[in-house]
């Protein structure tokens, strides 16, 4: 009897159980036949959604301040948009037309699913345009050089640099765990004794790998290196040269192909050149342009081109439309030049500050010529005189440094940038407004008594 009473409650419960299975299934189907959605928020009213579209075609929307934007009310020189190519008609159209076909991102680094038929075209259209046999893209300019020199330099090789070198090459010293020597700035007798130095006691060997960084203008400096004398030294004592064009690239040269173009340095003495499209090009990300086996592998030891989602399609296409006009329009870079030798003459004769930079590179270094004063004042100083200026309608940069973390971290400094949009007027105000400002807002002697 037991048994009987178990089998009959088993029963049962199989029946509910299949019969709540039943139901269940009923109704999932039932609320999947309807395509309508209700919005708590609307109330509990049946919406229907529809996605947007990813260019609004009747909507006018308000445009932000652009890098480089030099107009009636703000006049740039902070931002290092050289060419001021941001606004050219041709490359925003051509990155809307893009951003219609592939969207906003690639949603994947290049060797996986990111490479899209602009990646292909823009390295082979740098490529072209440098005169090397090939070209990588990277989708961010810091990761760049950061990634191409630990791709090449491992631990037990040893780095030769210009001590006034950017961060981001600093970092890529770091990711190297190389051993890194630093020469003075610019200075290649001091480099000819280290390298001699070095070669006495044997660090300088076949079985050691070494390398020379230098960057053909100093982010932090503004000055040009003496890229003749680099090769010399690199080739007597069998450097391999890494060189940064990242702020020559769109500048120098006939073409703008760089300071290997405007020195008439051969291209192939140099082992490997990394580059931004940050500056000159009207877009963001980077590449390094070199041969065939150097480029190659890269795409399997660069960090930021392995594990970094590409650059995205939009971007490529303007940093393609870029190209375009510039080697259309080479006289940009006549006016870019003509430009920064005006600001330089200009920022020389300035009573307060000293300029630090070559007179053909963009990039200018104002420091204040009162040396008695430690470097968190004049930071303070100089950080007042560009807010002064900048409610008079200049837009100036006050350099930033890690202090505690780069090696040989500059003088504080405003950094300046020209543009070819500049004209005589523009200098005359800036170089006006410095001085003005240095009298409200700069040091007090009175004060420094205190």
């Amino acid at each position: 009897m037991i048994l009987i009473d178990i089998y009959d409650m088993a029963g049962w419960w199989t029946l509910l159980i299949t019969l709540q299975v039943i139901l269940g299934s009923a109704y999932f189907l039932w609320s999947k036949k309807s395509k309508k959605q209700y919005d708590p928020l609307c109330n509990g009213t049946a919406v229907e959604w529809k996605p947007r579209p990813l260019i609004e075609e009747d909507v006018i929307v308000e445009e932000p301040p652009t890098v480089g934007k030099i107009d009636e009310n703000v006049i740039n020189v902070g931002a290092t948009s050289f060419l001021c190519l941001e606004k050219e008609e041709s490359i925003m159209n051509s990155a809307l037309n893009s951003l219609s076909k592939y969207g906003v991102g690639s949603c994947g680094p290049r060797g996986f699913y990111g490479t899209i038929d602009v990646h292909l075209e823009l390295e082979e259209r740098l490529a072209k345009f440098l005169e090397v046999e090939e070209t990588c893209v990277y989708s961010y300019g810091f990761s760049t050089i950061a990634s191409a020199i630990p791709a090449y330099a491992k631990k037990g090789d040893i780095i030769f640099a210009d001590e006034k070198v950017w961060f981001a090459i600093q970092k890529g010293f770091d990711a190297a765990r190389s051993t890194v020597r630093y020469y003075k700035h610019n200075d290649m007798e001091n480099l000819e004794e280290m390298l001699s130095a070095a070669t006495r006691k044997k660090e300088l060997n076949p079985r050691r790998r070494a390398f020379l960084v230098a960057e053909a203008i100093y982010y932090n400096t503004g000055e040009m290196c003496p890229l003749k004398r680099i090769v010399e030294l690199a080739r007597k004592y069998k450097l391999r040269i890494i060189l940064d064009e990242s702020l020559s690239i769109g500048v120098l040269g006939k073409h703008g192909r760089g300071i290997t173009e405007h020195l008439n340095v051969p291209r192939e003495e140099i082992d490997l050149i990394v580059g931004s499209l940050e500056h000159s090009f009207a877009t963001i990300g980077g590449f390094c342009a070199g041969t065939h086996y150097i480029v190659e592998h890269q795409r399997l030891s660069g960090l930021g081109y392995c594990f970094s989602a590409s650059l995205p399609p939009m971007l490529t296409q303007a940093a393609i439309s870029a190209l375009d006009v510039l080697e259309a329009r080479p006289d940009m870079l006549r006016e870019l030049e003509a430009c920064s030798r005006k600001l330089h003459a200009a920022l020389t004769k300035l009573k307060h500050f000293s300029v630090s930079g070559d007179e053909l590179s963009p990039v200018k270094h104002l420091y204040l010529k009162k040396e008695d004063l430690t470097d968190r004042l004049k930071h303070s100083y100089l950080r007042n005189v560009t807010n002064y200026c900048m409610e008079k309608g200049i837009a100036m940069s006050l350099a930033a440094y890690l202090r505690d973390v780069e090696h040989s971290c500059p003088e504080p400094s405003i950094r300046m940038a020209s543009s070819r949009k500049l004209n005589d007027d523009n200098i005359s105000l800036i170089c006006k407004l410095l001085d003005e400002a240095y009298e409200n807002v700069g040091p007090k002697p009175e004060l420094q008594a205190l």
